[in-house]
């Protein structure tokens, strides 16, 4: 008898945990971080809130998940272009035509997620917000740190500052988001981007590589 009733206790959850995950990325994406209630978080998740708690933890732990999750799924693209191309200016250069495209991708939230969920967070969310600014710095140093690595190996000229372009940049990015937000097309977020490119000095010495 008590074997079977120990049996009952710990039934499995009547839902997939990536799926909710994925929705509650979507409503975080869509709406923000103070903006999405816990009631918007069970409608799309699809399970209640007791269901929510014990899955996932309180608001602010999911979010915190459905951070990195979109960080693994759609938000990592800078990072992986500064990395992966020769140059500092052909990595912001990638950077910046995959922004183009991914904020304004068709069945998907406008924008980043990273860069518009800190929109509008009260005081009392103030850690939210920080953690977010941390993410969006981390970036602009990632990309300071590429263009010194240039400056050094003689890519870029001696004297390019190389702080206030990889803030430049990030101001970018920033605002390429707001404006697919407020429904910028895709061909107009590429002539931002090709704009902000003339910005960058020219290689010493020869043409950009």
């Amino acid at each position: 008898m008590a074997t079977k009733e120990t049996k009952q206790r710990g039934r499995p959850r009547s839902f997939d945990r990536e799926t909710a995950l994925e929705q509650a990325v979507r409503s975080f994406w869509e709406r923000g971080y103070e903006a999405t209630s816990i009631s918007d978080l069970t409608r799309a998740m699809g399970i209640s809130a007791p269901s929510l708690y014990a899955a996932f933890g309180d608001k602010r732990a999911l979010f915190d998940e459905v951070v990195a999750e979109y960080g693994r799924l759609y938000g990592g693209f800078l990072s992986r272009a500064v990395a992966e191309e020769p140059t500092a200016r052909r990595g912001v250069e990638r950077a910046l035509r995959e922004a183009a495209a991914e904020y304004t991708l068709p069945g998907r939230p406008r924008g980043c997620l990273v860069i518009s969920a800190a929109l509008n967070i009260s005081p009392a969310s103030a850690e939210v917000a920080d953690s977010l600014r941390e993410m969006r710095l981390s970036n602009v140093r990632e990309i300071a740190g590429a263009i010194r690595a240039d400056i050094a190996a003689g890519e870029l000229p001696p004297d390019t500052d190389a702080g206030a372009l990889a803030a430049y940049t990030g101001a970018v990015i920033q605002g390429m988001s707001q404006q697919a937000r407020d429904g910028a097309e895709r061909t107009e977020l590429e002539a931002i981007a090709e704009l902000a490119l003339k910005a960058w000095p020219r290689k010493t010495g020869g043409e950009d590589r």
